[in-house]
């Protein structure tokens, strides 16, 4: 009975600690005041505000941006590289399987920094200023794609793992090539377990903040949401707007997650009916 009650209060207080400062920062989003801590009365007036800021509106396009292309090259490279893993023998497996996560339990702040001595400190030099800084944009999709692909691979991987393997063999039996069997047989069989890792890949890159700082050319202004954070809360205070901002953002993605569970959810139940039937 002890050990009960101290679980519920360990969750309890994870939760609050967790999920009381967002939801006081939802709260503080709905007056029109300068300071956190301060309440002015019941306002919307920050949501209009924040659009018609051009500053943050450019941030939040360049964090779209770099999270949506990353992220899209990460389910494709991710959901490659699951198949290929997958059709491996037991010992190269499970040497690729143990390099693939090596960036997820690595320090990110290592990851930061070995990124930067690549692409500032090797490449850099090798180039002229101009064309360098010219990349940040890319430097930033190619940094975020790096560090999101090793989740989809883990999103994709236990999906290949259920699949029944003689699909894809009798598609070759009747005439298809392996490329056809592989896009047409096999991905789509994927498609739940590559929705789930483009979401993960997407939340990652949209709220990264080391590999992004270390990463980001200081000359072109390549401003994502979580550095503009840190950049203004060090020098002017964060502007009242952030607040709307994060609301949409928790809104938006906590949306999206649960569309996602209930999609793989009711696929999942529709696969049992169909193996139900089936048998």
């Amino acid at each position: 009975m002890a050990k009960k009650i101290l679980a519920h209060v360990f969750v309890w207080t994870m939760v609050l600690l967790t999920y009381l400062p967002i939801f006081y920062i939802i709260a503080m989003s709905f007056t029109d005041s300068q300071a956190m801590l301060h309440w002015e009365g019941f306002s919307f007036d920050l949501y209009p505000r924040l659009f018609q800021n051009a500053e943050i509106m450019k941030v939040v396009g360049n964090t779209m941006l770099i999270a949506f292309v990353s992220s899209v090259i990460a389910t494709v490279l991710g959901t490659v590289s699951a198949v290929g893993i997958h059709a491996m023998k037991r010992l190269p497996k499970a040497i690729v399987s143990g390099i693939n996560q090596i960036t997820v339990v690595n320090a990110e702040i290592v990851t930061a920094a070995a990124f930067m001595i690549f692409f500032w400190k090797i490449i850099g030099p090798i180039t002229s200023a101009y064309y360098i800084k010219s990349l940040s944009y890319i430097i930033l999709i190619l940094c975020h794609t790096m560090i999101t692909t090793p989740f989809v691979i883990l999103n994709v991987m236990p999906r290949l793992q259920q699949l029944n393997n003689s699909t894809y063999e009798a598609a070759l039996d009747l005439g298809a090539t392996p490329n056809k069997a592989l896009w047409r047989v096999l991905i789509p069989q994927l498609i739940p377990g590559m929705i789930s890792g483009f979401v993960i890949a997407f939340t990652l890159s949209l709220d990264d903040f080391i590999v992004t700082q270390y990463n980001k050319d200081y000359g072109s202004a390549v401003e994502t949401i979580s550095t503009y954070v840190y950049n203004s809360a060090r020098v002017k205070g964060i502007p009242p707007e952030i607040r709307a901002l994060s609301t949409i953002l928790f809104v938006v993605v906590l949306a999206v997650l649960i569309s996602v569970n209930v999609f793989g959810s009711r696929r999942a139940k529709k696969l049992r009916e169909r193996q139900g039937g089936k048998a």
